[in-house]
């Protein structure tokens, strides 16, 4: 099947329909719940943070998908999450498809964490000897960058993106021939775009750009688990699509 046709498609499925209902609570308590003046962080407890950061719990893992950063963020989300998601839950059922939601989210959250550590042994390095006092530093010096390495080690991880990159994937291996209209006007084969945006998300998380606050391993990463699953489904039960 490389291009899907729609039959007696529900617009709006069982599962993706929650999701929306609970992606759009959540970023309401994070409106409510923020400031300085909010009795707690949502961000802190229910973010995804670095292994090495004290604010890490092991549910951050599942949490961190129903965070958003701002209202653009949530709305490309969700919709895209509605746009491919509706189409896979119509063909999975909705057990199959929350499987593969939580799963690519799962995956995405890992392999961000596993680059994320990677890229904060050098501070964690510079926080100990700055501590052990094996890099003299004055008073003022020394808290500055103790500060600072303390705010890039406790930097939180929010949104669906990962799991979302994984619907995405699915949806291109799936039906690469279907056309996508890009701003309502341009079609585009689905092919086309996934290899594109994919390109995109590689070449910048490989240029690690200082100032890019996007967490594009988790995208690459949520897009590999998302194709190996249906790799992996499409091989023992190829009648399934």
């Amino acid at each position: 099947m490389t291009e899907f046709r729609p039959s007696r498609f529900e617009i709006l499925p069982t599962i993706v329909k929650n999701l929306l209902i609970i992606n759009g609570l959540f970023f309401l308590a994070q409106q409510v719940f923020s400031g300085p003046s909010a009795p707690f962080s949502l961000e802190d407890s229910l973010a995804l943070h670095a292994w090495q950061s004290t604010l890490f719990r092991p549910w951050q893992l599942v949490t961190h998908l129903f965070l958003h950063g701002d209202f653009g963020h949530i709305l490309g989300n969700m919709f895209a999450l509605w746009m491919f998601g509706s189409v896979l839950e119509n063909i999975w059922g909705a057990k199959r498809f929350l499987t593969f939601y939580l799963v690519c989210g799962l995956g995405a959250a890992f392999i961000h964490l596993l680059f994320l550590s990677y890229e904060l042994l050098p501070l964690i390095r510079d926080y100990d000897l700055i501590q052990s006092g094996k890099i003299a530093l004055d008073p003022i010096s020394m808290e500055k960058s103790l500060d600072y390495i303390q705010q890039r080690v406790n930097t939180a991880t929010i949104g669906a993106s990962g799991a979302v990159f994984g619907i995405l994937a699915a949806f291109v291996y799936l039906f690469p021939n279907t056309y996508i209209y890009i701003y309502f006007l341009v079609p585009i084969k689905a092919k086309w775009i996934g290899l594109i945006y994919f390109g995109y998300e590689f070449f910048f998380a490989l240029r690690n750009s200082a100032g890019d606050n996007v967490a594009r391993w988790a995208h690459i990463g949520g897009a590999l688990v998302g194709l190996l699953i249906v790799l992996t489904w499409n091989k023992n039960s190829k009648k399934s699509f």
